[in-house]
């Protein structure tokens, strides 16, 4: 009762800010030009970012794979996108205290994969997508200086760039610490986490396409964003994108919002807008590209109505699994994006 009422409060908070913040958005603007950018965007370039964010789930699968096979798990292609495809429904779709990580984690363990490995594959995944988007980044830094005036701008995204890059290295190499810290249970379980991540990226056989595959799919995000954009009549370019875009991902990820509604629109108003883009359009970018990631969650809900596990499923048991399962900090409810 107390787990259930935790969660419900829990769940309530980010409901609240997610429309608190909307709303803070809303009332600077013309709500009337929101809907008639909203009513009139490019069919055809809907569609294509529709394309984008749908073929994106293919390389997250990829990724996902690679992951599990480099933990000695092998994950059937299809299954995994399967399980990915539901994750995405309990991501975007329902309002449960239960989000798509823990789901992954659950439907692995129905098909005999232990909770060690479960719960590794999911984080390494989830920690991997992060280091692509602190690289993509980086890179964008430089590109960034040159384009945008605005001092304030540059000093958040280049502190929130920091910040990534410094907790990256830290979880990275926190085995290098002394024996006596590491072996501390509060840290042991990091320090695990960091090694194989490592091991992922800098020693594994197929690192440079699990590296790459991790670029990718942010680009594809870009990309879509870039389709919408100019389906709204934004005067964004192709290169704007790729450097504003993925500081939005990033600050979507937190997990204080409901599958990152709120966050992502104020993100994408605030950054969209150093390139000069009306908050107006900006916000329609955000708007649809939300859609486009119920859209998606709907199809993984029509697979999980097809899905042999659904009669054996329950909220609480996959949550009480998820809460004894190993933990690296993983949270039980993950963004929309990867």
């Amino acid at each position: 009762m107390q787990s259930r009422f935790k969660h419900a409060a829990l769940f309530s908070v980010k409901l609240l800010l997610s429309i608190a913040v909307l709303v803070y958005i809303a009332r600077g603007l013309d709500l009337r030009q929101l809907r008639a950018h909203l009513v009139s965007v490019d069919p055809v370039l809907f569609v294509v970012a529709l394309a984008l964010i749908f073929f994106q789930t293919f390389v997250l699968n990829g990724r996902w794979e690679l992951i599990m096979r480099a933990l000695g798990v092998s994950l059937d292609w299809l299954a995994g996108w399967r399980i990915l495809m539901i994750s995405l429904w309990f991501n975007q779709v329902l309002p449960s205290s239960v989000g798509g990580d823990a789901v992954r984690m659950w439907l692995l363990r129905q098909r005999g994969v232990q909770w060690p490995e479960a719960v590794k594959g999911v984080a390494a995944d989830r920690f991997t997508a992060l280091i692509g988007l602190i690289v993509l980044m980086v890179a964008g830094l430089p590109v960034l200086l040159s384009r945008v005036s605005n001092q304030a701008a540059i000093l958040a995204i280049g502190g929130l760039t920091l910040a990534g890059v410094a907790g990256t290295v830290v979880l990275l190499t926190l085995d290098r610490l002394p024996k006596r810290l590491i072996a501390l249970p509060a840290i042991a379980s990091f320090v695990r986490f960091g090694t194989l991540v490592r091991f992922l990226l800098l020693q594994s056989e197929r690192r440079a396409l699990l590296f790459g595959s991790a670029l990718l799919i942010h680009l594809v995000t870009a990309a879509a964003c870039y389709a919408l954009a100019r389906g709204v009549g934004a005067q964004l370019s192709i290169l704007d994108a790729g450097i504003l875009i993925p500081p939005v991902v990033l600050l979507t990820a937190v997990p204080i919002s409901i599958s990152g509604w709120g966050v992502r629109e104020g993100a994408m108003v605030a950054c969209l807008g150093l390139a000069g883009v009306p908050s107006e359009e900006a916000l329609s970018v955000s708007l649809l590209l939300g859609a486009i990631s119920v859209i998606i969650g709907l199809v993984g809900g029509v697979i999980w109505l097809a899905s042999p596990e659904r009669g054996s499923y329950s909220a609480d048991k996959a949550a009480k699994a998820a809460e004894e399962a190993p933990s690296y900090g993983l949270g039980k409810e993950a963004s929309s994006h990867p």
